[in-house]
């Protein structure tokens, strides 16, 4: 008898197990659930527009146009017209060969991309046929649609994921495309917006019969963000007119709001040859481009020596520091020596005696070098007097990234003790040794928009907002995201270098600049440029250079330019800032004379002539 409850307890308790498992697998488990509607539907993305971007005056720079991906689901395929799909792809018979077998390799159940990125107008004709091409289908996205060929450096452009970075960007489909370079990827979650998905009834063929659930699954895709820029799109094309047959930088600022105007880099390219089919050869043509460098942002990525601009901080510096003040005279005998048998020179006549003023207008080395010594001097020990020098640059945000919202960049560099103490053993160097940062010219290494951005705290008198680019309306973030940033100069100091500045452009080295009823404030420079050369240090042309704002009271705007090879500030560099200013203030260029002889002139024969040295100076 207790054998027979025994049995039959054991009976039921296994049957109820079982029960109970049956149930959770196939009511509460969604696992079997889930294969049984992957099998039966397909799930297929729909894209969402990418976000349009425009400038600050309400200008589109980037607008989208439709493309369409020729799909497969290889088990569905069925014999087709084979030469008129190899003319509709422009493909060889080995070349579809080649990629029916990948998408077979890939799923045979699942769609593949067979051909890409098909204009609307080549995919019109061939819908009407595609009902002949069993399994295949057009999957529709959009590429971008650049309407203004400028300021490639700035927008970036965007190109396909790859199978690599979808192991850290689950959120993407093979093929869907993604931000590269400049905007577009600083700001691609906000760009990208959000995909949808349509659901599709499959029969136990694997084919297409129908929506799933007359769509009452399907979601809508999530529009996305639209940018707008602080760049000026008038004057970005105007200064890219400018830099034609040149190579260099122009940046210009807003200064009381550190928004970016314009980022000029030359040579530049047009940001549509980053579109469609060619990209890849475009891209690959513009990467071999080893002496132009088109892909090279000079405004951000190259760093020179700042030249004759950066004695506007050393002179802002010295009077902090009581090393000098306005009427502090040095005499100039067209140079000074500095040490035995080390002269550097300078062109003002033998016998000038320049005061702080004069020093800057007329760009006197020998005011600089003198005044660097003492500010070297100054301390309890040299080393001590170069890391005071070098906390006060950087507090003009020399010598680190700026942090701009940009993907790339250099740092510059600002020597320090250790940096000499690590090339000089035991002390071994003092300011003679280090004299050539007197005038922006040694270690000292600076990029085009750290040089605008000291250029705009000179013009706040003494802070500087972060450079940025994407240009915000809400006060309260703005604010927050981009406070002020002080230097350690006071105020009263700024108005002496300043007026210097001004008179550089009424009587001193940068007289062709002047424009008519605008306080301009600039200075030149001239930059020596060194390389490598059979194993010896060579100088070549020098870089002209010119830093400016303006107007001198309540400024709008200042900004940096750089010109490779350029000889002198005055000749390339502080004409084509003068430019920029008076378009930009005033809207219209009244000076033909000057915009025509910008825009005609070319550096070409200068970059392509053989490379070759001249003796080793110091100059403006």
């Amino acid at each position: 008898m207790i054998r027979k409850y025994i049995l039959l307890s054991f009976t039921l308790g296994t049957a109820l197990i079982f029960f109970v498992q049956l149930i959770k697998l196939q009511i509460f488990n969604p696992d079997y659930t889930a294969r049984s509607f992957n099998n039966a539907v397909e799930k297929r993305p729909i894209y969402p527009t990418r976000g349009l971007i425009y400038d600050r005056n309400g200008i589109l720079l980037v607008a989208n146009q439709p493309v369409y991906d020729l799909m497969v689901i290889p088990e569905n395929t069925s014999s087709f017209d084979t030469l008129e799909l190899l003319t509709f792809l422009d493909l060889t018979k080995e070349e579809l060969k080649k990629r029916l077998k990948k998408a077979n390799l890939f799923s045979s159940k699942k769609p593949s991309v067979i051909g890409r990125q098909i204009s609307k107008e080549k995919q019109a004709l061939f819908k009407e046929k595609i009902w002949k091409y069993s399994g295949f289908y057009f999957q529709k996205k959009t590429i971008r649609d650049y309407t203004f060929p400028i300021a490639s450096n700035i927008l970036g452009y965007t190109s396909e994921i790859n199978s690599f970075e979808l192991k850290t960007k689950s959120d993407y489909d093979l093929g869907e495309m993604i931000g590269r370079q400049g905007i577009e990827k600083t700001y691609e979650s906000k760009l990208k917006g959000e995909k949808g998905f349509e659901y599709f009834q499959k029969d136990r063929f694997n084919r297409i019969i129908g929506t799933y659930e007359d769509g009452s699954f399907n979601q809508d895709p999530k529009a996305a963000e639209n940018l707008t820029l602080t760049i000026d799109a008038e004057l970005q094309t105007y200064g890219t007119k400018l830099m034609q047959n040149k190579r260099g930088g122009i940046v210009a600022l807003e200064p009381q709001s550190g928004e970016v105007l314009a980022l000029v880099t030359a040579p530049s390219y047009n940001p549509n040859l980053m579109l469609g089919r060619s990209r890849t050869e475009n891209f690959k043509n513009l990467v071999n481009d080893t002496l132009g460098k088109p892909l090279f942002d000079r405004g951000l990525q190259a760093e020179y020596s700042p030249g004759s601009p950066f004695k506007t901080l050393n002179a802002l510096i010295a009077l902090q520091e009581n090393i000098i003040t306005p009427k502090t005279l040095f005499t100039c005998n067209q140079g000074h020596y500095y040490a035995r048998g080390a002269f550097m020179k300078c062109h003002c006549p033998i016998g000038t005696t320049n005061n702080l003023l004069r020093g800057i207008y007329n760009s006197c080395n020998s005011y600089f070098a003198k005044t660097y010594v003492k500010l070297l001097e100054n301390k309890t020990s040299t080393a001590e007097g170069l890391d005071r020098w070098k906390t006060h640059l950087e507090k003009f945000g020399l010598g680190n990234y700026l942090g701009y919202d940009l993907p790339i960049g250099k740092k510059g560099f600002i020597p320090g003790s250790d940096y000499y103490n690590s090339w000089y053993q035991n002390g071994g160097w003092g300011p003679t040794t280090v004299i050539s940062n007197a005038i922006g010219q040694g270690e000292v290494l600076t990029t085009p928009i750290q040089m605008a951005n000291f250029t705009a705290a000179i013009a706040n008198r003494g802070y500087y907002i972060k450079p940025h680019f994407r240009k915000l309306n809400n006060p309260s973030i703005r604010d927050s995201l981009y406070p002020k940033n002080y230097t350690l100069i006071e105020a009263r100091h700024f108005e002496t270098v300043i007026q210097g500045m001004e008179q550089v452009i009424d009587k001193g080295t940068a007289r062709i600049a002047k424009i008519p009823g605008i306080a301009l404030c600039g200075k030149t420079g001239t930059a020596e440029n060194f390389i490598r050369l059979n194993g010896e240090k060579t100088q070549l042309t020098d870089h002209s250079i010119f830093i400016a704002f303006a107007p001198k009271e309540d400024p709008k705007i200042a900004l940096a330019v750089f010109v490779e090879n350029g000889y002198w500030g005055s000749r390339w560099a502080a004409p084509i800032a003068s430019l920029m200013i008076e378009k930009y203030l005033n809207g219209t260029v009244k000076r033909n004379w000057l915009e025509n002889r910008m825009m005609e002139g070319s550096l070409m024969t200068e970059y392509l002539k053989p490379l070759s040295g001249k003796p080793f100076e110091i100059n403006e």
